[in-house]
């Protein structure tokens, strides 16, 4: 009894100085302790963790009556990208991943939107106006909400985001008949 009362502190004692220090005392591989992050045997560049500067138009009445309903479903995650700090006057803007893809509620119905038009798709229950004219970034905005809804997707990447959320926007955000922008 009394060799297990000692034998379990010491050995307790040996694995917190192993996980701390490791199995060696010394360090002769010239490790400053910086550690890289490898993903399959690839170090992988740090993520950046600033806050993504977002510009919005003023906040409208309609937009404070439906955008908190939407912002209190998005998803922290959201096809692989995990949520960011977003620094914005306004409480309805929403950011994943790096390069940042932005959600904006509240945003103006783009003027090039044309009602029936070849840039509009629907997906998920949702009509989407996608102006691609930037070569950097494609703006996805809702045309068919109450409120709509922007979405900015760096130019290399995908419209998964914009997929993805479809559902929670049509479920957020009540419906409307699109109208031309303008």
């Amino acid at each position: 009894m009394i060799a297990t009362a000692v034998a379990v502190p010491v050995v307790v004692a040996l694995l917190v100085v192993v996980n701390v220090f490791g199995p060696g005392s010394e360090d002769t591989s010239g490790d400053d302790g910086g550690a890289v992050a490898e993903v399959d045997g690839q170090p992988v560049s740090p993520r950046d963790e600033s806050p993504v500067e977002v510009d919005t138009p003023p906040i409208t009445p309609e937009a404070d009556a439906a955008c908190p309903a939407l912002m209190s479903q998005l998803p922290l995650e959201i096809a692989g990208e995990t949520s960011r700090r977003v620094d914005s006057d306004s409480p309805y803007a929403y950011a994943w991943g790096d390069p940042a893809q932005v959600l904006v509620c509240g945003a103006d119905v783009p003027a090039g939107f044309v009602v029936g038009g070849p840039q509009a798709l629907g997906i998920n229950g949702v009509t989407w106006f996608v102006d691609t004219t930037d070569p950097t970034v494609n703006v996805w905005t809702t045309v068919d909400r109450t409120v709509p809804v922007q979405i900015s997707i760096p130019a290399s990447t995908d419209g998964s985001v914009a997929i993805a959320l479809s559902p929670v926007i049509a479920g957020a955000i009540p419906f409307t008949e699109p109208q031309p922008g303008g």
